[in-house]
């Protein structure tokens, strides 16, 4: 919006990459395979674009090209087929292997179970948390004010009058758009509520063998497990450690003040899938851990919507676990929505939850 002409105030509570916010983490993959959802890929391809654009502008490395397998495990090869049709449509690089193949060129990978697999060249990791803080050094540097303070619900009758922030000041502009994360259903409970609820997700980073270079970044992809589960991760990078995460959903969480310990079950289990999908770190050790959240919605799908009651507010949320590579490609889009007034994308719309709809 800033780069289109608006002025624009951003407020926020914690500060960027925070250890509450769903972005807070070291890593996020940035990929382009979404079965049938052709938005996404679309998206996707869209964002990798503009995170190249913005890196050669800051000078600043965010985006790291690893390369993604992804494996599909299951007997329903649907969502991989769908893929490569929409992978094709946008022009995104990719490679059908068999597993044979991909063991031979992979082969820190047991693909025992494997029925084929996706390579997506183009595909890696960004540096979430550091990316943060980059584009709001360059949002400022570029003529954004920036408050970092608490912003109550919005007083309004049919337009938002103002935002009450915790240091006692208002914040008064002519649109409002609230991009809030896993608080946005309490921000916003009667207009939004459960429609976007986060849940308790645990990350855990493993360590390799002292010299060992074949499961760190430039001798291996990410990759992502597709079957029965949807298990995920990136080889090591920036001395973090070997990644792996369950992208199954977990229990309710509070954002604000949710215990994020992780739970011996969830070691446990992923300590049994890396002994099985990745048998050279059979018995490696733990380096770090954390718990996230997602922001989820009934259908895993973004928002991007006017607010409703509100003809100055707009909502932009709901990542539901695939909202960061995304969101130079959603902010423009978000941006588009607001100055120029183009219709939201459908698929994003709130009228999507009507009654029957979901």
């Amino acid at each position: 919006m800033l780069r289109m002409g608006a002025r624009v105030t951003l407020v926020d509570a914690w500060g960027p990459g925070n250890a509450r916010a769903s972005s807070g983490g070291e890593t996020r993959l940035i990929r382009a395979i979404y079965g049938q959802d052709l938005i996404y890929t679309r998206l996707a391809a869209r964002a990798l674009e503009l995170w190249k654009e913005n890196e050669s502008r800051w000078g600043r490395q965010l985006y790291h090209r690893t390369g993604l397998v992804w494996l599909s495990a299951g007997d329903d090869d649907r969502y991989e087929r769908a893929s490569i049709d929409n992978l094709r449509a946008c022009g995104v690089a990719y490679e059908v292997m068999t597993s044979s193949g991909a063991s031979a060129r992979f082969p820190q990978i047991n693909f025992d179970g494997v029925r084929s697999v996706i390579y997506e060249s183009n595909a890696g990791y960004l540096s979430a948390r550091v990316a943060c803080h980059t584009v709001l050094a360059a949002f400022i540097a570029e003529g954004g004010e920036y408050r970092q303070s608490f912003a109550e619900p919005a007083r309004r009758s049919s337009n938002i009058d103002a935002l009450r922030l915790s240091d006692g000041k208002d914040v008064k502009a002519d649109q409002y758009v609230f991009a809030c994360g896993p608080w946005t259903g309490q921000v916003f409970p009667d207009e939004i509520g459960d429609l976007v609820f986060p849940t308790r997700q645990e990350v855990f980073f493993f360590g390799t063998t002292a010299g060992d270079q074949g499961f760190n970044e430039g001798q291996m992809p990410a990759w992502v497990d597709h079957g029965p589960g949807f298990m995920y991760g990136m080889p090591g990078n920036l001395g973090r450690g070997f990644k792996v995460a369950n992208d199954a959903r977990g229990s309710r969480f509070d954002p604000t003040a949710g215990d994020r310990m992780p739970s011996m079950e969830g070691l446990g289990a992923a300590r049994e899938y890396l002994a099985f999908r990745f048998p050279g770190l059979r018995g490696a050790p733990v380096v770090d851990a954390r718990v996230c959240q997602y922001e989820d919605t009934p259908d895993h799908h973004f928002i991007a919507d006017r607010l409703p009651g509100a003809d100055n507010g707009w909502i932009v949320g709901g990542g539901s676990g695939h909202g960061f590579k995304h969101g130079p490609a959603v902010g423009e889009m978000a941006a588009r929505m607001v100055l120029k007034q183009t219709n939201p994308e459908p698929q994003f719309m709130l009228s999507r939850f009507a009654k029957g709809s979901v």
